[in-house]
């Protein structure tokens, strides 16, 4: 009975630790190839009517773009592979952490409710501590060669923790920012393309730029870009496990930046935003001219929904853009992982990167290494339906990697203390 009592505290600690890493932007049929490039691990003989078995993906279901392109998938696998594909929706990816952690204390070990996870960040670090996910399985999937791995090490790295072959990259975003460009004109001014110009900005255009308080994905986002930004010379630290020292050797830098921003900002800082959904609103009814997304292609969904208006511009800021690689697990405990893992493959196939990369669908961008494709795949990526408010892919950018998973609490409970509740 102890051990049980012991059992249900360590999974309700975990479900009250563990946060959601991941959110982003109604899919159309694409005129793609039908017929697979890949591998996979349960393609049916020849005349074999029976299913290949059930493969139940939990995943965030917050995003109608998400959900749609998840139909797609289904559909697909269904047609290829003869698997049913169930998309589970989350509210919140710990309730599914959550979930196999019980069934692991329960001691069911091989007839798991959970077999894909749509995880990141401190999901990821969660599940790898109490071994919760098959490992040593990515290398198997003929497309994961693809991502080019071995020059590309944030296939194998998620906020600053080894995969160890316990999860493939299905996506990848960064923070952009977007602007009223017939505001800009009429202030006089341009759009600021680092976070120093952003402090001069703000301070000219008082009142028209904010960030939503830490607790929100968007808002802690906001926080890791500027201690990275403002500590150029000390960026590696980011990058380790957070220690006391680290802390406080690149708070100082900047506690001085939000010192002087937060009394420039909307509301004069007194009063900050709880959701990241909030910013495109006052965005939209002009009340701010500059915010920003982790998602560049919801900015041209919204001006097209009339959301946005149609003079929004998007853009990254020169100095880097924090970037992070979001991630499919495969449970230890998964009943079906032969199947599950033809679905990842399928995932990670030109086709289905493609489409997941088109704005009409969703627009996440591919980890693919498109130098790793042929010419007919590469051009599967070509996307002529290009809209003004876009982000211009064309031009590089920097990019910052998302620190180590310490780091997010370490900031967060830190700026808490010195600026407290704001909502």
């Amino acid at each position: 009975m102890l051990i049980l009592q012991m059992a249900l505290l360590t999974v309700l600690v975990l479900s009250t630790s563990v946060s959601m890493a991941l959110a982003t932007s109604s899919p159309k049929q694409s005129n793609l190839q039908k017929q697979p490039s890949s591998k996979t691990f349960s393609q049916p003989q020849k005349n074999e009517p029976q299913k290949n078995g059930i493969v139940r993906f939990h995943a965030w279901g917050g995003s109608a773009q998400v959900n749609g392109y998840l139909q797609w998938v289904a559909t697909q696998v269904r047609q290829r592979f003869n698997i049913e594909l169930q998309h589970v929706k989350l509210a919140d990816t710990s309730d599914a952490v959550s979930r196999v952690l019980a069934e692991k204390a329960a001691g069911n070990h091989d007839n798991g409710s959970v077999d894909l996870i749509w995880i990141n960040g401190e999901n990821f670090a969660a599940m790898k501590k109490h071994q919760l996910l098959s490992s040593d399985w990515v290398a198997e999937l003929e497309n994961f060669a693809l991502t080019n791995p071995a020059a590309n090490p944030a296939m194998t790295t998620d906020f600053g923790e080894p995969t160890q072959g316990m999860e493939a990259p299905w996506g990848k975003a960064s923070m952009v920012f977007y602007y009223r460009s017939v505001h800009m004109a009429s202030l006089g001014i341009t759009a600021p393309k680092n976070i120093h110009e952003l402090l001069r900005f703000s301070e000219k255009a008082s009142g028209r730029f904010t960030y939503p308080v830490p607790n929100d994905y968007l808002g802690i986002s906001f926080i890791k870009y500027a201690a990275i930004a403002l500590n150029g010379d000390k960026q590696t630290l980011f990058y380790q496990p957070v220690t006391d020292k680290a802390l406080k050797t690149v708070l100082p830098a900047l506690w001085a930046f939000l010192d002087a921003l937060h009394p420039t900002m909307w509301q004069e800082g007194g009063y900050m935003l709880r959701q990241a959904s909030q910013l495109q609103r006052l965005v939209g009814t002009g009340e701010l001219t500059l915010a920003f997304s982790f998602t560049a292609s919801e900015i041209p969904s919204a001006v097209t929904r009339f959301d946005l208006p149609e003079d929004v511009r998007t853009y990254a800021m020169q100095d880097g853009s924090l970037a992070n690689v979001h991630f499919v697990g495969l449970t230890y405990n998964s009943s079906n992982k032969a199947a599950a893992k033809t679905v990842v493959n399928f995932l990670l196939s030109p086709e289905a990167q493609a489409k997941k990369q088109a704005l009409a669908v969703w627009g996440d961008d591919t980890v693919l290494d498109l130098t790793q494709l042929s010419k007919a795949q590469q051009a599967l990526f070509d996307d002529e339906n290009t809209h003004p408010s876009a982000l211009d892919k064309s031009k590089s950018t920097v990019l910052f990697a998302e620190p180590h998973a310490s780091w997010t609490d370490a900031l967060r409970e830190a700026w808490y203390q010195r600026y407290g509740a704001r909502y």
